[in-house]
């Protein structure tokens, strides 16, 4: 994102938001001026998160990152071995993950932060025998805090290679002919029931919305295909356009159960 569409949300959201996520189907770190607009954001008392890969974190970006005023950064390994991590994590590397979390942690105490770093990691069949070790060991590994999170996937219906064992752990859960749906999903739906079952816990149409790099508005993060975009923030105002007619008219149809459960909603995790 330039920072001159950044310096416009920041000035049309300070006001009113209280958070500011730095990611959106990408890697956060490859943009160089992303610590300045940190800082911009921290400045006018917004809380700050970013969530990495950590393939990018050199020491000098691990302290700027923490001077810059984040209050909380994602470091994603999902895998702690070779094998598991690139199950993946294609094409990445653990040892530059791990390095950059060390980083993270230096930098930490080094400028007397309070930044919260926060290992995240997916349950995955690759990974399930590391999760014991994980809960022990994050600490040493320069995390602050730990989070597994459930995994998303596509084309899970007759099963996935990455799909943990224990179904606990899973978005999804295998029916009585063999085939899985998303645990959402009441077991024998109709287009309202299923539509109901989306909405039920959904908060996310009118809490806040994603802002692309180009400028699009979409209504939430599941939206990555951009189909429900409300429109540019370069060319009208983001309060015209949250609460424009075709803004509402999405919330409608999910608050009324009207006609098909939009795609974004169906691998949603609320």
């Amino acid at each position: 994102m330039p920072l001159s569409i950044f310096e416009r949300v920041l000035e049309q959201v300070q006001s009113t938001a209280h958070t500011i996520q730095f990611y959106f189907q990408g890697e956060p770190l490859l943009n160089k001026q992303l610590p300045e607009m940190i800082t911009a954001a921290h400045n006018v008392g917004l809380y700050t998160i970013v969530s990495t890969n950590a393939q990018a974190i050199t020491q000098p970006i691990a302290e700027a990152l923490v001077k810059s005023g984040l209050n909380r950064i994602i470091v994603s390994i999902d895998g702690f071995s070779e094998e598991s991590y690139s199950a993946y994590r294609v094409g990445g590397s653990l040892h530059k993950a791990l390095e950059g979390l060390l980083y993270l942690a230096n930098a930490k105490i080094k400028c007397h932060s309070r930044i919260r770093i926060e290992l995240q990691v997916l349950r995955l069949k690759t990974n399930e025998h590391e999760w014991d070790w994980i809960k022990k060991n994050y600490k040493s590994l320069g995390a602050t805090h730990l989070v597994f999170k459930t995994a998303q996937l596509y084309n899970f219906e007759h099963g996935h290679p990455l799909m943990p064992t224990d179904e606990r752990y899973s978005r999804y859960r295998k029916t009585a002919d063999g085939t899985y749906i998303h645990k959402s999903s009441p077991l024998h739906s109709t287009p309202y029931t299923l539509h109901r079952a989306y909405r039920a816990s959904c908060l996310r149409l009118w809490s806040g919305c994603v802002i692309t790099t180009n400028g699009d508005v979409l209504p939430c993060c599941y939206d990555k295909e951009h189909r429900h975009a409300y429109g540019n923030i370069m060319q009208q105002s983001l309060a015209d356009l949250y609460h424009s007619t075709k803004a509402n008219a999405l919330r409608r149809r999910v608050l009324l159960y009207q006609g098909e459960p939009l795609e974004m909603c169906k691998n949603c995790n609320k």
